[in-house]
């Protein structure tokens, strides 16, 4: 018994329909590349994460989100030198970010991993914690999305970095 064009097109919508009904019932959305827009949505700014974003999933009933970047990479918030795993993760509400994995930044000779960020538009500025530390930086530095660079800044990530950045002792490259 063939199917009519009018009944084909119907099996056809309905084929493409039921996935996204499922993905709207669960609350879950895959984006491809458009973190940045995201971010935007919910008050911050785009620039909070580099260019090479090749997937992102996001949570809208908990605001759990998962990014991944091309490659893990470094980039230069002003004078402020941050690097990026190439798996990020956190929860993300209003204006903030909590339970934040994936980025580190450098402060004098160590390598802090960045735990949540708030933005304060009222002041201009965006609060980074690291554990029960935070600084301010200014939100002018994340209008723009960043470009992810190899960076030099690898072989100054941990232990040994830190102790070839003091010249305390030789370290080898490995």
């Amino acid at each position: 018994m063939a199917m009519s064009p009018l009944t084909l097109l119907l099996v056809a919508i309905a084929a493409i329909a039921a996935p996204l009904a499922y993905g709207a019932c669960n609350g879950e959305a895959s984006l491809k590349g458009v973190a940045n827009d995201v971010l935007w949505e919910y008050g911050l700014p785009k620039g909070l994460v580099p260019d090479s974003v090749t997937s992102y999933t996001f949570i809208n009933a908990t605001g759990d989100f998962k990014i991944q970047l091309a490659s893990s990479c470094y980039v230069w918030f002003g004078d402020h030198y941050t690097y990026f795993d190439k798996n990020l993760s956190g929860t993300m509400s209003y204006g903030a970010i909590s339970n934040l994995s994936g980025i580190q930044a450098k402060k004098l000779f160590f390598w802090v991993s960045i735990s949540s960020m708030v933005a304060r538009p009222e002041r201009g500025m965006i609060e980074f914690h690291a554990g029960f530390v935070s600084e301010d930086v200014p939100i002018s530095l994340f209008e723009n999305v960043p470009v992810c660079g190899n960076g030099v800044g690898g072989q100054f990530r941990g232990a040994a970095g830190v102790i070839r950045e003091m010249n305390v002792l030789p370290v080898a490259e490995v």
